[in-house]
């Protein structure tokens, strides 16, 4: 997802954000409106940084891990902190979507194989009546 030219710039337009990661100014104001970005103002025109654009990869990422916005800022928080409280609180936040995402994978499988045993059933039910 990364593009060359965005590498060597130090300042990007919010539309340019929005192109890059195929989201909507309007969900980029939405994470600045919760905290998670601090772009600068020039009059009311936004002006975002690399450190901006790094951290909205990572708001990304994060949601597209299933984590929900305040596991994100919790995450955020410590971005200028200590690196070892940073990958702590990444490592347990990690542990608990696996544990939860595992949760519902057997409960899928479980379904799953109800549905299969249902469909089973009626297809033997067809047999018998035909």
């Amino acid at each position: 997802m990364t593009r060359p030219e965005t590498d060597n710039r130090d300042l990007f337009a919010i539309a340019d954000l929005a192109k890059e990661f195929g989201i909507s100014t309007r969900a980029i104001r939405f994470y600045e409106a919760k905290g998670l970005l601090s772009p600068e103002r020039v009059g009311a025109t936004r002006i975002f940084r690399r450190r901006d654009r790094a951290r909205l990869i990572l708001i990304l990422r994060g949601k597209r891990l299933g984590f929900s916005l305040r596991d994100i800022s919790d995450y955020l928080s410590l971005y200028d902190a200590n690196r070892s409280e940073q990958v702590n609180l990444l490592i347990d936040k990690v542990d608990e979507r696996l544990a939860s995402l595992e949760g519902q994978l057997l409960d899928l499988q479980t379904t799953i194989a109800e549905l299969r045993e249902i469909r089973k059933l009626a297809d033997h039910g067809l047999e018998k009546a035909s």
